[in-house]
């Protein structure tokens, strides 16, 4: 599943589908959900005829509300595979990325399997003081996460697969707590699914296998500072709202240990190579210490505004072609 919204990445989307049909793996059918943008609707629908055929592409439009997350609902209810799969719009898969994303499937607890995202970066190459624990602002995987194939606390949304049953266990992805179009950008929406999934199933098992590579492009406009600062803002809004509803012994667990102990060394490692003399370092040490303090911030706000009962998400059951919606209160982000 694409999700997709903006014709300005028309080529993107086009690559992004490009790199489906081209797996090892075939996939049963590709969904590109478009996200309340009727020209492009039409425009996909024109390019891709659905011809009912294995991997045939199919072009649907989001039935929710604005949003990525009622976007991949929407794909989701769509969809008639065992197992469904999500790649972002600006991204391209490696030739076996299913594969690997599919072997990890052989064991039945595993309800979960997400892969390795690399940066593409507009410039042609990462900005000297972007440190590379903060990927994750540009939707990358990060420095900190495990190697190889390991069991994981969630996967990371786009790069991601899911087996379908754990939809039908949890639900689907809460609207009103990622992104949606051009606002704020917020994220933990496949944070807070799979913290839903273990809950409904405790035997089950997400994993990360970093052999499952794609490359996402980051634009110039993200590999600014003022985009970090933002995003990481935005994330600690997030992770606020994630742990109202699932309490904050689930919902910073994995932050814990990146916080006190992959940050610490980011810092020092920025400082060494500051003194060495090395391009960035002194920068990618203030980066991290800034990112902190933005997230932290954030996190602050957005339980404060917990505490004052503001705003609400749903995380909704998937039914067929229709979503059933669950009160869930939450944060306003």
């Amino acid at each position: 599943m694409i999700c997709v919204y903006t014709e300005e990445r028309w080529g993107d989307i086009l690559a992004a589908v490009a790199s489906v049909r081209a797996q090892s793996l075939a996939a049963r059918e590709t969904l590109l959900v478009v996200d309340h943008n009727q020209v492009l609707l039409e425009r996909l629908s024109g390019e891709f005829k659905d011809d009912g055929r294995t991997g045939a592409v199919r072009v649907l439009a989001n039935a929710g509300p604005r949003g990525l997350s009622a976007g991949r609902n929407t794909g989701i209810a769509a969809a008639g595979g065992r197992v469904v799969a999500f790649l972002d719009d600006d991204a391209v898969a490696e030739r076996h990325w299913l594969r690997y994303l599919a072997e990890g499937y052989a064991d039945p607890r595993v309800l979960a399997v997400g892969g390795r995202t690399e940066p593409i970066w507009a410039s042609g190459r990462r900005p000297d003081w972007f440190p590379a624990e903060f990927d994750w602002v540009v939707g990358c995987s990060y420095r900190g996460l495990p190697a190889g194939r390991v069991r994981v606390r969630n996967v990371l949304g786009g790069n991601a697969s899911f087996r379908r049953e754990a939809f039908d266990l949890a639900g689907g992805f809460a609207t009103g707590i990622g992104r949606d179009g051009d606002r704020r950008p917020l994220g933990c929406e496949e944070t807070e699914l799979c913290i839903r999934i273990t809950r409904a199933d405790p035997g089950a098992v997400l994993l990360i296998d970093d052999r499952a590579v794609i490359h996402h492009r980051v634009p110039a406009a993200r590999e600014r500072f003022g985009y970090f600062r933002a995003r990481a803002y935005a994330e600690g809004l997030s992770k606020a709202l994630v742990a109202r509803s699932v309490g904050a012994a689930k919902g910073l667990e994995s932050e814990r240990r990146y916080t006190t102990r992959v940050l610490p060394a980011a810092v020092v490692r920025g400082l060494a190579d500051a003194v060495r003399g090395r391009p960035g370092g002194g920068g990618r040490a203030g980066a991290v210490l800034a990112g902190v303090a933005a997230a932290a911030g954030g996190y602050v706000v957005g339980g404060v505004r917990a505490r004052r009962g503001g705003g609400s998400f749903s995380a909704p059951r998937l039914t067929g072609d229709t979503e059933e919606s669950e009160g869930r209160e939450g944060a306003a982000a």
